[in-house]
């Protein structure tokens, strides 16, 4: 992973999400941790142990933004997922194993990319050779394959034509490859399907783990199938290229690299915790609750999960939950489970001044992405400070008199303010717009009676 350093982490954040100094911190802090492990002795690293954080604040304000961004910030394997999705061990849903498994094959997915870009230029030769057969009628003869006749496989196998066309020849039709004159032009290419067999079990085992176990297995023991394409040239060298850069790569290196990056720098965020938080002994479909937080405990503790690319250990992950704990509290999750994140940050709920700053400050701040949206269709899209100040008082207003969802309530506002322009937009092309408190004022009027706050604002 990138070894930035607490203060770069802070002001990457900074740009995408307004305040929560504290969660910032922590976050920043326990990444660069992860760097720091990374330069111990070997003997020592196994002795660290990532300190686990609990985000809790009411929704809407930036802790499942600040995960996401983390996500696209660090380069290290990342998944999100939401306690309420989990059951106890023995209730039909998914098991909790499987957040790890979702985080090997992101890893996965991640090395394997890297992999594929290193052999780009390789694989573009490869298929430029592969292309220019295609289009002088060549194909080199394959061997004839004994499971073509018993699965009853269309042969590939095709008759090699003489090969009377010279170096010049080729090489004229390499320059027009490189050109495009020959983009449009249609090929026959042959490719391997990828379709993967249908073959489904259902079992209480986990039936999506078992099917995609059974279909890979089945992959390496039938052949490759083939299968002819038409195809335009410039399609052609896209599918040509990425089979190429496949062919190049080791999978194997690729998943030992992969489990390894999980294992030592993987990130799994929990989303949603404070809805497994029993409030009570009550009869009622919440009995697997707190059986689903003793199930998250060895994982989070450290423990050995089995997947499809084998053991996984689960000692040196990074877990990071967040909840809005509006209803439980923190003390009412299981005291064990409250001791695996020992790191707790609150986020506090948002003002006026930090929707203004919100509104004004992030690199896709609401404002910047309806001017951007309206660009398209030719309307130019300016605002007042007054009438971000409005927009700003009106969204916080409605939060206190309802319910309070953050940051989430700027996106009603602003689609409700533009709501107007965003359908007349075709017939205004050309013209500029100002957005200002009196037209804020104009086009919120029914949420401002609504909820009773024009007497704040008007």
């Amino acid at each position: 992973m990138k070894n930035y350093t607490p203060k770069e982490i802070v002001a990457e954040l900074d740009k995408y999400i307004v305040g929560q100094k504290e969660a910032k911190k922590s976050v920043a802090v326990a990444l660069r941790n992860r760097y720091r492990r990374s330069l111990l002795p070997e003997d020592f690293k196994e002795e660290v142990t990532p300190k686990n954080i609990l985000m809790v604040g009411p929704t809407g304000v930036g802790k499942t933004e600040i995960a996401r961004r983390i996500a696209k910030l660090v380069e290290a394997p990342f998944v999100k997922v939401e306690a309420t999705k989990f059951t106890e061990v023995g209730y039909v849903g998914r098991d909790v194993d499987s957040m790890v498994r979702d985080l090997v094959e992101a890893a996965v997915r991640m090395v394997k990319e890297e992999k594929l870009k290193a052999v780009t230029e390789k694989a573009k030769k490869l298929a430029e050779e592969r292309l220019i057969d295609y289009l002088l009628g060549k194909k080199k003869k394959q061997p004839k394959n004994p499971f073509e006749m018993i699965f009853n496989y269309p042969s590939s196998e095709r008759t090699e034509e003489p090969d009377n066309v010279d170096s010049y020849k080729r090489e004229e039709i390499r320059q027009k490859l490189r050109s495009g004159e020959l983009d449009n032009h249609m090929v026959e290419i042959e490719v391997t399907d990828t379709t993967p067999p249908m073959l489904e079990m259902y079992t209480n085992l986990g039936a999506e783990e078992l099917n995609i176990t059974l279909q890979d297995m089945f992959s390496d023991l039938l052949p490759k199938k083939k299968k002819l394409r038409k195809v335009t040239v410039a399609e052609a060298k896209k599918i040509l290229e990425a089979e190429e850069a496949q062919n190049l790569i080791d999978m194997d290196e690729v998943i030992e690299e992969a489990v390894k990056r999980a294992e030592n720098d993987g990130i799994i965020f929990i989303d949603e915790i404070d809805k497994i938080a029993s409030t009570g002994y009550s009869a009622g479909p919440d009995v697997s609750r707190e059986g689903v937080q003793r199930d998250l405990l060895p994982i989070i503790e450290g423990c050995t999960v089995m997947t499809k690319y084998g053991p996984v250990k689960t000692d040196h992950i990074l877990f990071i939950a967040a909840g809005a704990f509006n209803v439980a509290k923190v003390s009412d999750l299981i005291p064990e489970l409250q001791g695996r994140f020992p790191i707790r940050v609150n986020l506090k709920p948002l003002t006026k001044e930090d929707f203004v700053r919100i509104l004004k400050e992030p690199k896709n701040a609401l404002t910047k992405q309806y001017q951007e949206l309206l660009r398209t269709e030719g309307v130019e899209i300016k605002y007042t400070e007054e009438a971000i100040e409005t927009i700003a008082e009106v969204a916080y207003l409605i939060n206190q008199q309802s319910e309070d969802i953050g940051a989430r309530r700027l996106h009603t506002v602003m689609e409700k303010l533009f709501e107007d322009l965003s359908f007349h937009a075709p017939e205004l092309s050309g013209q500029e717009i100002v957005i200002t408190a009196d037209y804020v004022k104009e086009q919120l009027k029914d949420s401002l009676n609504k909820y009773e706050v024009n007497k704040y604002i008007l």
